[in-house]
Order: structure tokens, then sequence, then C-alpha cells
């Protein structure tokens, strides 16, 4: 299987399995948005809880240039390991929520 097709692998896992867990509090539905043509693939929380209306993204993943960008990772435990766990080499993950110069400070990829 070509690296793509293994990376759209993963990421739907994973967006399965987060998808799959139910909030503790209010009435919150996680939404997995997968955007294949684009590759784009984001987990979102919606619905309502005792503070009101929720609207949040919790991940968001994109393949782009042969390598998994992380650009927004709002999981405690965090998405990264878990895509290492799966299989994805630190080369082939770009942290795209850090400035550039800082992503050269990591052991990930820089772009």
């Amino acid at each position: 299987m070509d690296k793509l097709n293994t990376y759209r692998k993963v990421i739907e896992k994973v967006l399965n399995k987060h998808q799959a867990y139910q909030p503790s509090h209010g009435q919150i539905e996680a939404l997995a948005i997968c955007d294949t043509k684009n590759d784009n693939y984001l987990l979102m929380d919606l619905g309502w809880d005792n503070t009101g209306r929720v609207h949040a993204v919790v991940f968001h993943l994109r393949i782009l240039n042969d390598k998994i960008w992380v650009e927004w990772d709002g999981l405690e435990t965090g998405i990264t390991q878990e895509l290492l766990d799966l299989g994805i080499n630190k080369e082939d993950i770009v942290l795209g929520f850090y400035r550039p110069e800082r992503r050269a400070l990591t052991e990930f990829a820089i772009n």
C-alpha cells in the first residue's frame, strides 16, 4: 500500500476512535470530518453544555507534501503519540501548530 493510502487509513482509524468517545458533560456530539479530496481531517465537538454552545476543533490533521501535518491538537494526551504508535515515523509528522523555527528544535519534520 502506498504512503498516502497508509496515512489516510491511520488518520481515519484515529478519527473513528475519538469520535466514539462520549463527552462526560453536556449534550455534545463528536463529529469526524474527512475531506479526502484535499486531505484535511478534523474532529469537532458540537452541541451544548452548562456554559452554552460548544463548537470546537478537537484536532486537525492534514496530509501535505507526503507528511502528516498536525495543524491543531486539543487532546489532553496529544494526537502525535497516537500517530507514532500506529507506525508513522517522526520524519513524516510536522507539528504545524509550532512556528517553523521552533519545529527545528523538535525531533519531528520541519516541513
